[in-house]
């Protein structure tokens, strides 16, 4: 398993360079593929300090965006430019911690199989009393309106099958609904405890009420999309000459296709 460590960052100085240095410190060679740092048009010094660690790390990669997008589009970004078929992702502001990365690609299907995301569970939560009660009611009300079983969506570390993560439809607060949009695509997902740390420097760039009224606008919208949505089982894929394709994407991905030999043969 080679992984594409996917990390946004909005105005993360201080931050996104200590947490670059411990990826490629915890993630072992035999498994890291590369880790893209995806810069969301930072006004402060979060380019240069990503720049600067090229020269070290080969496997290092260092995306800017042209105008501001936001983190799904940051995420979305360094998933399509990402040459490995597993991405983990974490939030660049420092508070996951790189050493759960392994602990969650453990849980993960092999190719083909079940589950498609291994996703976070923060133990022991760092932050505000505040953000985390509202974090804890946002998770009840979504739970409640999408019935997805995911008791904490905003925790940034998650791993998942890139080809998976493409197959979702785009929107700009998608990485909200990661676990939702997995599910109604057909995949299961896998839960695990993992670290939670202090921000060391700057400050959320979301706040309480922020947080609220953009989540009561998507939960409408993301509940219409579910109940829209249907994936048919593939009961039936056989090509010329009677070969069956084991992968009905294989041709879309530019792959050799995988054929089952006929009944007798």
């Amino acid at each position: 398993m080679r992984i594409s460590v996917v990390i946004p960052a909005f105005n993360e100085e201080g931050n996104i360079g200590g947490l670059i240095e411990e990826t490629f410190a915890e993630v072992p060679e035999t498994a890291l593929g590369e880790v893209i740092a995806v810069d969301d048009a930072s006004g402060d010094g979060t380019g240069a300090e990503i720049k600067a660690l090229l020269g070290k790390y080969q496997l290092l990669r260092y995306l800017r965006h042209g105008q501001r997008a936001g983190q799904s589009a940051a995420l979305r970004t360094g998933v399509l430019a990402a040459r490995f078929p597993v991405i983990a992702t974490m939030d660049g502001d420092g508070q996951n911690d790189p050493a759960d990365i392994m602990k969650l690609a453990r849980r993960l299907g092999s190719e083909g199989l079940e589950p498609a995301m291994a996703a976070g569970i923060r133990a022991g939560r760092k932050g505000p009393g505040s953000r985390k009660a509202a974090s804890r009611f946002a998770n009840f009300i979504r739970d409640k309106v999408l019935a997805d079983g995911c008791p904490d969506t905003g925790c940034g570390i998650k791993l998942y099958r890139r080809e998976a993560f493409l197959e979702l439809p785009f929107f700009i607060t998608m990485h909200r609904y990661l676990p939702a949009l997995f599910l109604t695509y057909g995949h299961e997902i896998a839960y695990e405890a993992v670290n939670d740390r202090p921000r060391l420097r700057g400050t959320s760039k979301y706040t309480n009420l922020g947080r609220a009224l953009i989540g009561l606008y998507d939960l409408v919208g993301v509940s219409w999309l579910r109940k829209r949505t249907i994936i048919p089982p593939i009961a039936e894929d056989v090509s010329g000459g009677g070969a069956v394709w084991s992968g009905v994407q294989d041709a879309e991905r530019g792959s050799k296709p995988r054929v089952k030999a006929r009944p007798g043969e």
